[in-house]
């Protein structure tokens, strides 16, 4: 049935008949919520207050009415949501109109919603909002809703058009999210979600004259958003057109991009910082950048337009190759490991068709772009066709160059291992590349990785190319390596049919075993420092490395500050004989931008009450050793007297009572710390 609120008890016979009897519903008091129980049609020549709904398995038709919140005034001060629903699941909505508020729809914790047809424009909007966020409100705010669908509704003239937060297996198809000051569609930790045919465009928040358009976009996506598809959606004429964005080294993986148009963007038609991303037929043209993928590792960039960016009378901001050159397809300022480029067309770009770039400020000492296929490409009047800098393990090959007027292939500095194959001109489908063996191994076992699974569409005889290290590479299907020491390693692999290549890959940890200080199914050892916050520790028997568990520690409710994860050992350790502490480490971070200070900050405890502190010359969290531990594990071997990355404070105890791991990150969102192998060596 309808509920209502006390200014309402004396109609409640009669509006609570013509409800019951499929008839229209009117308010009589816009200034209380309607509080909606059951199927329910409103009056099209009625206005509206909010509702709020309270009831699942029903049906709503606004029949076209509207739900008006500020008649006028600047939408920045609008209040409240039109509709809202909290705990309630299987509702329909449809031809529902709202205007004037902060949000028009607000869903939270709810599954199999139906919302058609309505119209959420004209809510909260700030095209003179600066850099930064501004809150998660506008048109549809969706928080921890599964297996819904949306469908033909419309959000304009708002700040976020569409926002996904922690909701999954939705379908959005159809709609006009077009015109909004912030984003169009913004996913946080949405996952699997079909995103179809959908106006995204316009999603832009720039003043005439500006250079850049404060991180607006027409779709952002971050914080563990994986597994999603975009297919058909238009995506033009935004700040970015699609932003995978990493502000948290949270990364959002397995997501496909489909035939989505990002052309005219004010800055990178897509611009992408995520491992494990296929994209696929886009179009990303006319932008400053066509694809910007800084420390986008193991991503396919199959057959896409990446043209004409980056022109003098188009959008041409941040020029970053030499001679303010831009680029169709660039990886730059980030690592790009394991990455095919297969069958674009890159023309008339005002730099490089595609450009892949390692670490400038080291001379590739910190990175290289490693591990490509570039091959069967239309690379045409652009100033370079390919352009390499801090390169290693490249394979080219069936590329189309025309009158590019600098170089066809530009190799500018510290080029390795790059081959351009000449092959038969008949081969037309690339092998597949199978890479069999293990990511997790003994320090200085012999293991095994094999690639002769590995086959062609035409069955012709294959090659293959590894490399582990500067000592290890191979030409064989098999290949045999020991790791020497603990650590992360990445092996490559290549497989050739003699014009065409393809490439698989495992990142590999190295363990050595350890007599473990609390990390090994165990809890009660384990405290915290920082009354502000609460630490649960529980032992984790799926996300491990050494023995049976690793140590997890959900820090709910954090403070902000530094939170000191504690082990307070049974019985001293002695350190005759040990000269380091070792463990391996791995985090989530819901915040924006994540750590601060230095991390993680060590201090080890004497018997007799020395205090010994490791302080690290750099945030260890937010700028790893190697990029994959934004999502995987990190091995600190920490000398107790310090070198050039740890200073040594205090004096080194004669036996250890307690260890302190320390972090502390900008904001106060829940934090996930993984702590496995902890030990003295």
């Amino acid at each position: 049935m309808i509920t209502f609120s006390k200014s309402r008890v004396a109609l409640l016979p009669v509006l609570l008949a013509l409800c019951l009897c499929g008839a229209s519903l009117a308010a009589d008091d816009e200034s209380e919520p309607l509080i909606i129980t059951a199927d329910t049609t409103l009056d099209p020549g009625r206005t509206y207050g909010p509702i709020v709904v309270q009831a699942s398995g029903i049906t709503i038709d606004g029949r076209g009415a509207w739900l008006i919140g500020a008649e006028e005034g600047d939408p920045t001060d609008f209040h409240g949501s039109a509709i809202a629903a909290e705990g309630v699941s299987n509702v329909t909505l449809r031809n529902v109109n709202a205007k004037g508020w902060e949000t028009g729809l607000h869903v939270v914790d709810g599954s199999g919603w139906t919302i058609e047809d309505c119209d959420f424009s004209d809510n909260f909007h700030d095209p003179a909002f600066g850099w930064g966020e501004n809150g998660r409100r506008g048109g549809i705010l969706l928080e921890r809703v599964t297996g819904s669908t949306l469908q033909r509704n419309k959000a304009n003239r708002v700040w976020d058009a569409c926002v996904l937060v922690d909701s999954s297996d939705n379908v959005l198809e159809d709609n006009d999210f077009s015109h909004t000051s912030n984003t169009c569609l913004k996913l946080w930790t949405a996952c699997r979600n079909t995103v179809r045919n959908n106006n995204l465009s316009y999603g832009l928040r720039k003043d005439p004259g500006e250079v850049h358009a404060r991180d607006s976009t027409c779709v952002l996506m971050e914080s563990g958003s994986n597994d999603n598809h975009f297919i058909g959606n238009d995506c033009t004429h935004g700040g970015d057109g699609i932003f995978v964005r990493v502000l948290n080294n949270w990364v959002s993986t397995g997501n496909v991009f489909e035939d989505n148009d990002c052309s005219y963007a004010n800055n990178n038609c897509v611009e992408a910082w995520s491992p494990r991303n296929t994209w696929l037929r886009n179009k990303a043209n006319h932008g400053s950048y066509g694809f910007w993928l800084g420390a986008s590792d193991q991503n396919e960039v199959i057959e896409n337009e990446a043209s004409f960016n980056g022109l003098p009378d188009g959008f041409h901001n941040s020029p970053h190759l030499p001679d303010d050159g831009h680029a169709g397809i660039v990886f730059m300022f980030g690592p790009s490991s394991h990455t095919v480029v297969r069958g674009n067309r890159c023309e008339g770009n005002n730099g490089a068709g595609i450009a892949a770039i390692g670490d400038l400020d080291s001379g590739g000492q910190k990175w290289n772009a490693f591990h490509w296929i570039i091959e069967q490409n239309e690379l045409v009047e652009n100033r370079w066709g390919i352009y390499l800098q801090h390169a290693q393990l490249f394979d080219l090959a069936a590329n189309r160059f025309e009158g590019n007027t600098v170089a066809e292939v530009e190799q500018v500095e510290n080029v390795v291992g790059l081959i351009e194959h000449n092959g038969p001109a008949g081969i037309t489908q690339p092998p597949v590349a199978v890479l069999r063996g293990p990511d997790m191994v003994q320090v200085g076992d012999l293991v095994s990785f094999d690639a002769s699974t590995s086959s062609d569409p035409n069955d012709r005889l294959l090659s293959y190319r590894w490399f582990v290290g500067p000592e290890t590479t191979g030409e064989n299907a098999t290949l045999g390596h020991a790791f020497p020491e603990p650590g992360f390693y990445r092996v490559a692999l290549t497989v050739n049919n003699g014009l065409l290549s393809d490439l698989d890959w495992r990142d590999v940890y190295a363990i050595e075993p350890v007599d473990e200080l609390g990390t090994e199914g165990e809890t009660a050892a384990w405290s915290w420092i920082d009354p502000d916050s609460i630490v649960e520790f529980t032992p984790d028997h799926d996300v491990r490395l050494l023995g049976e568990t690793s140590l997890r520690a959900n820090v709910h409710p954090y403070s902000g500050g530094r939170v000191t994860l504690r082990c307070a050992l049974a019985q001293p350790v002695t350190l005759a004989g040990r000269s380091q502490l070792v463990f391996w480490l791995k985090t989530r971070n819901e915040n924006v931008p994540a750590w601060q200070d230095v991390n993680p900050l060590i201090t080890l405890t004497g018997a007799d009450g020395q205090i010994l502190q490791l302080t690290p010359a750099r945030d260890f969290l937010s700028a790893p050793p190697y990029i994959e531990a934004r999502e995987g594990w990190t091995y600190f071997s920490v000398p107790l007297t310090g070198d050039e990355q740890w200073q040594s404070t205090g004096s080194v105890p004669d036996a250890v009572q307690t260890i302190d791991l320390g972090f502390d990150s900008w904001g106060a969102p829940p934090l996930v710390i993984w702590v496995d192998g902890l030990g003295l060596q």
